[in-house]
């Protein structure tokens, strides 16, 4: 068993403007998922992408929109998103405060050259 406090792991730039932090991954020994939070600013947000792995993401902090090939879809503070494997989308901060959220992944996705 591991536990973490989310305020003790550092975070690394990712993208543009954006802070990534992994809490568990493989190196802290997780079998099959990593689990990551996000801290995107104002204005800011991810590709325009797609990856052959679902995530799962639930935002903590902030508004944002999520565009999708079936149109776009707000989003707040408690809203879970999934997306599916192969599903083109991206995540912009809309809102004034940083946009902060938790995004799972396979292992394999960690990794991942897509950006967020």
């Amino acid at each position: 068993m591991l536990i973490r406090h989310i305020d003790d792991i550092p975070s690394v730039p990712y993208g543009e403007g954006a802070q990534k932090r992994v809490v568990f991954g493989q190196k802290e020994g997780a079998p099959t998922f990593a689990m990551r939070i996000f801290d995107i600013p104002p204005g800011g947000g991810s590709s325009n992408h797609a990856h052959d792995f679902e995530h799962e993401i639930l935002i903590l902090k902030g508004t944002g929109v999520l565009k999708a090939p079936r149109g776009d879809v707000l989003f707040g503070r408690g809203s879970a998103l999934l997306i599916s494997p192969n599903e083109q989308h991206q995540l912009l901060n809309t809102g004034t405060e940083n946009l902060q959220f938790i995004c799972l992944v396979p292992l394999r996705g960690e990794d991942c050259c897509c950006p967020l």
